[in-house]
């Protein structure tokens, strides 16, 4: 879960600048340039610009954009890899910038855990060997290691495979490797520079689903950099679109599918399906008639007909929906002669319902169960809106959006 009152990384007018005499890029006459003006006159690099953000505690974060835009540049930047040119990063509210060469080492090892498109495991050493080889580094004992290995290789379904080596292993399991000697460290902040990218495009969506149950247990922060928008869009909570080293627009999935920042950001999204993005509360409307079981069939009927519908949605006092009711079937117990004080529940219908969160693409299935608009419930089952199947469709449109 994303702590929002923990801002873990904060990244602030960082630049990163290739080339001889940097700094006079920072001039006036330069600085509002274009990166390849100042490559035109200068022969400098500008790889980062002024780039800010801040990512929270447990959030997984995505850095996106096509080759070049200094995504990997900055993940890197993270662990200093890259020495940058201007500006902080603060980490847990520490400057890494500020930090000599042994200190950064020190808090690299017991902060991060990286995983990059290269496995970067050592072929000679067995599956477990290669998975402890972190802990061995920082000078744990044998027994300890291990245990913490076998752990680990078990949370990413390797268990069995500790005694083979990596020339065995398929791309994905090498890959499960890779991330258990990440894990073995228990780091704050995982690091992954397109650690799929690599794999075939099955083996590919299975490790994304791996990482996503993995991170629902860990709750770890995660900066990953993909060029891919539907992997961005399945795993982040938020996601930074970079164009030339800077960073032109940062939101939800939803908030970058819906509300794309430029043609850059449109070009980007165009093709993306948005019943894979959009949830059920973002296409919801109103409810017309909310019918209180209370209330006595001639009530609800009388309401239900000023409102001109033919049927309501039946809530109890904590507005806990309870299901359906039709105005036939209020006309049938009218009819019937009983003196009914309130809605009998033999008369309410019980219908599916979702909750807001759910993805558009999985409403398909419920919608033609449901002869009525699909209601949305809270976790503590409180009406909260509805869908109809046309809205549902209107919503995955070329115009894609809320149906608003």
């Amino acid at each position: 879960m994303i702590d929002d009152t923990n801002t873990q990384i904060v990244i602030k007018d960082l630049w990163k600048v290739y080339g001889k005499d940097t700094k006079r890029i920072f001039q006036k006459n330069l600085i509002n340039k274009s990166k390849e003006e100042i490559q035109n006159e200068t022969g400098c690099i500008v790889g980062m610009r002024d780039i800010n953000l801040e990512i929270k505690k447990g959030e997984f974060y995505i850095l996106m954009g096509l080759s070049g835009s200094g995504k990997s540049t900055l993940i890197r930047a993270l662990i200093r890899l890259v020495k940058t040119t201007k500006g902080s990063i603060e980490i847990n509210g520490e400057d890494i910038t500020k930090m000599s060469s042994d200190q950064m080492i020190q808090f690299r090892r017991k902060t991060f855990g990286m995983v990059f498109q290269s496995y970067g495991l050592l072929p000679h050493m067995s599956v477990l060997d290669n998975a402890a080889y972190g802990l061995k580094i920082r000078g744990v004992g044998k027994e300890e290691r291990y245990k913490k290995a076998h752990e680990v290789l078990e949370t990413v379904g390797l268990k069995g495979w500790e005694d083979y080596f990596p020339t065995s292993l398929s791309g994905g399991m090498q890959q499960r490797v890779g991330l258990a000697r990440a894990l073995a460290n228990d780091p704050e902040i995982l690091l992954m520079d397109e650690p799929f990218s690599g794999l075939d495009p099955l083996i590919r969506r299975q490790m994304q689903d791996e990482l996503v149950e993995l991170q629902s247990k860990l709750q770890k922060t995660i900066v990953f950099v993909t060029h891919d928008l539907h992997e961005a869009l399945k795993l982040g909570d938020r996601i930074a679109i970079l164009r030339n080293g800077e960073v032109v627009q940062v939101g939800t999935p939803e908030d970058i599918i819906t509300h794309p920042a430029d043609d850059y950001v449109q070009d980007f999204v165009q093709d993306a399906s948005p019943a894979k993005v959009l949830t059920a509360s973002s296409i919801m409307s109103d409810i017309p008639v909310i019918t209180y079981a209370w209330e006595g069939p001639k009530t609800a009927l009388t309401l239900m007909r000023g409102q001109k519908k033919r049927m309501g949605y039946v809530v109890d006092q904590n507005r806990k929906f309870l299901g359906v009711i039709t105005a036939k079937e209020l006309q049938r117990l009218l009819d019937s002669g009983e003196k009914y004080k309130s809605i009998p529940s033999s008369s309410i219908e019980l219908v599916e319902s979702v909750h807001p969160d759910v993805l558009i693409e999985d409403l398909f299935s419920v919608a033609p169960q449901n002869p009525y608009p699909i209601p949305v419930v809270d976790e503590n089952d409180r009406l909260l809106g509805r869908i109809s199947s046309d809205t549902i469709f209107d919503s995955i449109s070329s115009n894609g959006g809320n149906n608003e």
